[in-house]
């Protein structure tokens, strides 16, 4: 009788261990990540939540190779990080559009490509679909002051999308917008993201958008950064707004407001 071989588990895109970052002026150092440890699969979507000031937006830059880190470990695209390329495979979304107003959308979302010198006419063909699957299909020729702020921020994520990175990072993407356009791209979000099935990492202060939005969420404490917990969120997909009213929704809002110490 054969044996029945275990499926090979594939390593996690990402693996932090304890990691640590500090920050040196003269002579004196702030430590503004401590003792970060979680893994990240390729296609996860993880919430990374916590008070202002805790080194979410530091976590990030660490991540994008913009900064170093002083202690721990990180593994981005393997051991050896050999198939990861920081400028190639990150895409970034922050809480401004930050369109230039003197190009189209379409050039707006072509940006990336350019400056990597991807092929124009294949980057351009991807760009129209990008816009397509953000909902701006007809909006290619419009500058950004034409579009509404939720429209600048669905062009804003096609364009971290239109060189096809493994990774996209987005620092309070809707933390601009108002409440109900708000909603609205959560769920464009989440549209985005499983049509995508790109690994996203997204810093919020807004405890609901984190459980909605996650499939995982890291709970981070007042700076230094320390993780406090990373849990999965297991709840019915596709998600509509009417999960937020559910028992086990509930749950996990509850559990993040205990361990940020919230009554």
């Amino acid at each position: 009788m054969s044996a029945v071989l275990a499926p090979v588990q594939e390593a996690p895109l990402i693996r932090m261990r304890q990691l640590r970052k500090v920050y040196r002026k003269r002579n004196e150092e702030f430590l503004a990540v401590s003792d970060v440890t979680m893994d990240v699969n390729a296609g996860d979507m993880i919430s990374l939540v916590g008070p202002s000031g805790c080194g979410k937006s530091t976590l990030l830059k660490i991540l994008s190779g913009l900064h170093g880190h002083d202690g721990g470990t990180l593994e981005i695209g393997g051991a050896d990080g050999s198939g990861f390329n920081p400028g190639r495979d990150v895409g970034m979304v922050f809480q401004q559009p930050l369109l230039l107003k003197w190009r189209t959308i379409l050039e707006n979302v072509l940006l990336p490509a350019d400056i990597l010198g991807l092929d124009r006419r294949a980057a351009k063909e991807r760009a129209h679909e990008l816009l397509d699957m953000v909902g701006l299909t007809g909006f290619a020729d419009k500058l950004p002051y034409e579009l509404s702020g939720g429209m600048q921020q669905r062009a804003a994520i096609a364009r971290a999308l239109i060189h096809d990175p493994k990774l996209v990072l987005m620092d309070e993407p809707f933390g601009a917008l108002d409440a109900l356009t708000r909603e609205k791209m959560n769920l464009e979000m989440l549209r985005i993201w499983e049509r995508s099935r790109k690994t996203f990492i997204v810093v919020t202060h807004s405890i609901q958008e984190a459980v909605f939005l996650g499939s995982h969420c890291a709970v981070l404490t007042a700076g230094p950064a320390r993780m406090a917990d990373f849990f999965r969120i297991d709840l019915p997909e596709p998600r509509k707004l009417h999960v937020k009213t559910s028992p086990e929704f509930g749950e996990y809002v509850r559990r993040i407001y205990d361990l940020l110490g919230v009554d």
